[in-house]
């Protein structure tokens, strides 16, 4: 398989409505956010587990697009598969393998590469027991910020069905209020609106080393924009990819610093008809509860020369 021959960067826009985009397990579930700023957050694992699981529904386990990291999977027993490839008849059924040589060491890795997608694409620490080694991938994805403070709403939700006897009976007795509080009762939390934005880095040089080529390129630009139409639950709301924006460099380093040109991606807030820019002038303002509230402009100005814009979204 071919790499890559091009560096690239990406910015990621996409949005929440009535939804908990990513639960904090250290705050009863409560979305991700900074505690002062409360901006929200979504982290890059959770953003990664969306394009495994777009990437196993589209390619269904096709040869070279396994997922390595999935659900209810032990890992240790796909690190032995690459020893059975390399060993053949010869790979004992220990607990713990190690590779015998940095040759053997070597075809391990590369068996990991070859055949699971999310290795070449992010990298997989593989050294857990059965040791395949760790490998950096080419893909590496920060975590995403809302471009304002995220306003949590926590409602309250109530189950009608009994799950045993007595559970009943104490529903059905008393008043309408006094059953209506015997009632299994759950909490849920919600953001009522928020824009969200993350930034993507390719890099070439790593992509030799794992493999990552064009048409692993082209699949991670279609999960990144279908990711969120099969990962639809009452838990997250209504979420969507809005923009894919994509630079392309003319070389393999790169022909610009990556934050340079993400600057170019600049987002402006509708208030009275009227784009402003985001900061604390707003804050007096209604919060947005619409994509139609922001204008996203790109600056293509002077661009740097070996440097190509691309719209995926």
């Amino acid at each position: 398989m071919s790499a890559i021959q091009n560096r690239y960067e990406f910015v990621l826009l996409f949005d929440v409505k009535n939804g908990n985009p990513n639960g904090d397990p250290d705050a009863g579930n409560m979305p991700r956010m900074d505690d002062e700023t409360r901006i929200g957050l979504v982290s890059d694992v959770c953003l990664k587990r969306k394009i495994r699981n777009y990437v196993e529904l589209a390619k269904a386990g096709t040869e070279g697009n396994h997922i390595y990291v999935e659900e209810g999977s032990v890992l240790n027993e796909k690190n032995r598969e690459a020893y059975k490839a390399v060993r053949g008849d010869n790979a004992p059924n220990d607990k713990k393998l190690n590779p015998q040589t940095d040759e053997e060491a070597y075809k391990l890795r590369q068996f990991m590469c070859d055949n699971f997608y999310d290795v070449r694409t992010f990298g997989a620490v593989m050294s857990t027991g059965i040791n395949c080694g760790q490998v950096k991938g080419a893909v590496q994805i920060a975590f995403a910020s809302s471009l304002e403070p995220i306003s949590q709403s926590e409602i309250t939700i109530t189950r009608m069905a009994a799950t045993n006897e007595g559970e009943k009976k104490k529903q059905e007795e008393g008043s309408d209020d006094q059953r209506t509080e015997n009632r299994t009762m759950g909490r849920k939390y919600i953001i009522p609106y928020a824009l969200y934005r993350a930034h993507g880095y390719i890099s070439a040089k790593f992509a030799e080393k794992t493999g990552f080529g064009e048409a692993d390129l082209e699949l991670l630009w279609e999960a990144l924009a279908n990711m969120f139409e099969h990962d639809r639950s009452a838990a997250r709301g209504e979420m969507s990819t809005r923009r894919l924006i994509i630079f392309k460099h003319e070389s393999a380093l790169g022909n610009a610093p990556a934050q340079t040109l993400f600057e170019r991606v600049q987002i402006s807030r509708n208030i009275d008809g009227e784009f402003k820019t985001i900061g604390k002038e707003l804050d007096h303002q209604l919060p947005a509860r619409n994509y139609s509230d922001y204008k996203v402009r790109i600056n293509r100005d002077n661009l740097p020369q070996g440097v190509e814009i691309i719209e995926r979204v």
